[in-house]
């Protein structure tokens, strides 16, 4: 539910579980977080939930509403489950709690599943208030069927706005009873009609308001927008830290998300961020002590979601040091840069983590100056590639680079030129992402002028342009697919060059990828053994290189990360024992480095 955050748990009382339901995801994960206590005979009014997109990961938003629910807390639970989970099985877990309340938060990813959730779940029980928050419904609610079949809408951030909302919903039973608020005993509105104002206390300007936004007139009962809260932009100070709600589990099992800030200064219209101005940061020493409490209960890898990490240096500098000063085997920080920010001052402690500590995630999105300015993004394209330069001959910072495919304005040829300059750049990973109208973003704008066209189902991918059209577009996708299988998951660091030598890596792995697809037609679910088949395939009988020296480059590749079968395909060459090919090869993930797998194998490639 809602743009919120995190928490920590040894302090957390002995009533306030968080269960992780993610049972769908974990076919190879430890066994999960166990049902409250049976002992524990009271249920929550309250119940959050989510549907997250892996096991691995876990929902930061509804942390942060726990960690605030204030006087709420003891009567709150939250319930974390899979986006393959069925919704029936979710909606039983949910009942078995006897919620009045049930918030979920709704994201891009799962906001299919949570529309089918809502409204199920008020079929089968409308006497449930279902509060919904989160990005994919803090923008264009109108038409949403989630929306619809929801009691209220949170937009924006509802840290604060949710607990107020909560704590009138349960006070003021009168003004409440015609969205379902009643007594654990049985439901108050049996044919699941919306038909309540909203609560005493809710409506006018005493809530917080977004920037640019009226306050909300007092509804009728009549009109949609009776639902929707603004949960407005609270001071961070008012926002209570959620890190102490991260359980043992967590911290061995999934991603530990922390900020230290929200917001971004920028204003690049695809994306989300840029509506959230300005910059807010919390207390750093508050934030600080948090992550020391953290590490002490034995978390080593944070994942940093601030917008742009190194825009305030003294802050920025501040939180390296730290982590610098608290080195441990295993520890890992991903932070998200703006590229071409690096100044002395984070330079000098960048250089003193070793190798695999620190991730830097670098939006590029394009070298096309014209297209930066007509989707309102500046960059300094010459300073951003002497940064990559610095990153990769003077740290061991993993570089994990960001381009965009379907930039309104932006042709075939220049996206290729400028995947082909930031491969010259070496950064270990490019994400080549497919442009995403997400919900307020004023990318529209560009849709006449370039005749955008986006699905309009989840992810919102763009289709077709005036300069792309479906076809190429497909093509583009197909390649962003087999991009990450063989260069990004570093199944393949010695053979990958091989496809693209003296020539345009876009123009070759585009030929690769079409070949590809020809003879497999499909781009998902391709053995690791079958892909190594058909690389090598083609690089011989494409690309005519020799194939024994083709060979030997897939046969390193395919044995680095520890496998000692040699596929059918390799059996006739006279190929090294793998044993001798990796004997001074840094440790597997699984051996004990305890970093995440592909930046393991990024960085024992680069070692070796």
């Amino acid at each position: 539910m809602a743009n919120g955050g995190t928490a920590r748990d040894q302090t957390v009382p002995h009533k306030l579980p968080v269960i992780n339901r993610n049972t769908s995801t974990a076919t190879h994960r430890p066994q999960l977080s166990a049902p409250p206590n049976p002992i524990q005979t009271a249920m929550p009014n309250i119940v959050l939930t989510t549907l997250n997109a892996r096991y691995w990961h876990s929902s930061f938003g509804l942390r942060y509403l726990l960690a605030n629910m204030g006087d709420l807390t003891d009567d709150t639970h939250l319930v974390e489950f899979g986006i393959n989970d069925r919704t029936v099985d979710i909606i039983d877990t949910l009942l078995q709690q006897q919620p009045k309340i049930v918030g979920v938060g709704v994201y891009i990813w799962n906001v299919e599943v949570c529309t089918q959730l809502v409204q199920d779940l008020k079929r089968v029980a409308p006497h449930i208030t279902v509060v919904i928050g989160g990005p994919e419904v803090s923008y264009e609610t109108d038409g949403q069927p989630i929306v619809a079949a929801a009691d209220y809408v949170i937009t924006g951030e509802a840290d604060l706005a949710f607990p107020q909302l909560c704590r009138t919903l349960l006070a003021d039973n009168t003004a409440a009873s015609g969205q379902g608020i009643a007594d654990h005993g049985g439901p108050t509105n049996t044919n699941n009609i919306n038909t309540a104002t909203p609560p005493t206390g809710l409506a006018g300007p005493e809530l917080p308001i977004l920037p640019g936004q009226s306050p909300p007139e007092v509804p009728s009962a009549d009109t949609t927008e009776r639902k929707i809260i603004p949960g407005g932009v609270p001071p961070l100070a008012n926002v209570k830290l959620p890190y102490h709600l991260y359980n043992d589990e967590d911290i061995s099992n999934r991603v530990i998300y922390v900020e230290v800030s929200r917001g971004c200064p920028f204003t690049c219209e695809f994306c989300l961020s840029a509506l959230d101005i300005p910059v807010r940061l919390f207390d750093v020493d508050a934030f600080l002590a948090a992550m020391q409490d953290l590490l002490d209960r034995g978390a080593k890898q944070f994942k940093f979601v601030d917008r742009t990490f190194n825009l305030n240096i003294r802050v920025s500098t501040a939180i390296l040091q730290f982590f610098l000063d608290r080195l441990r085997p295993g520890l890992f920080l991903h932070f998200e840069m703006i590229p071409d920010r690096l100044p002395d001052a984070l330079r000098t402690l960048i250089a003193q983590f070793p190798d695999g500590v620190l991730q830097f995630e670098i939006g590029v999105q394009t070298f096309n100056d014209e297209v930066g300015e007509l989707i309102s993004r500046r960059q300094d394209n010459a300073q951003l590639a002497e940064n990559f330069r610095w990153l990769r001959q003077h740290t061991g910072v993993h570089i994990h680079a960001d381009l965009i495919v379907g930039l309104p304005g932006e042709d075939v040829d220049s996206f290729g030129r400028g995947l082909d300059r930031l491969v010259a750049l070496e950064p270990q990973e490019i994400q080549i992402g497919i442009l995403k109208r997400l919900r307020g973003t004023p990318i529209t704008r560009h849709d006449e002028e370039w005749q955008m066209v986006y699905s309009q189902h989840p992810p919102f991918e763009i289709l077709s342009s005036r300069l792309v059209d479906f076809s190429t577009m497909q093509r583009l996708r197909r390649l962003s697919r087999y991009w990450d299988l063989v260069v990004n998951n570093g199944n393949f660091p010695q053979t990958h060059p091989l496809l693209w030598q003296d020539g345009s890596p876009f123009a070759e792995f585009l030929s690769f990828s079409d070949w590809l697809f020809q003879t497999l037609e499909r781009s998902h679910g391709i053995p690791l053994a079958k892909l190594a088949e058909r690389l090598f395939r083609y690089l011989v009988d494409e690309r005519l290189l020799p194939q024994d020296r083709v060979a030997l480059s897939v046969w390193s590749d395919y044995v680095s990360g520890g496998r000692r079968d040699r596929p059918a395909f390799l059996r006739g060459f006279d190929l090294p024992p793998a044993h001798e090919l990796h004997q001074n090869k840094t440790p597997d993930p699984a051996e004990g480095t305890a970093l995440p797998q592909r930046q393991a194998r990024h960085i024992q490639h680069t070692s070796n």
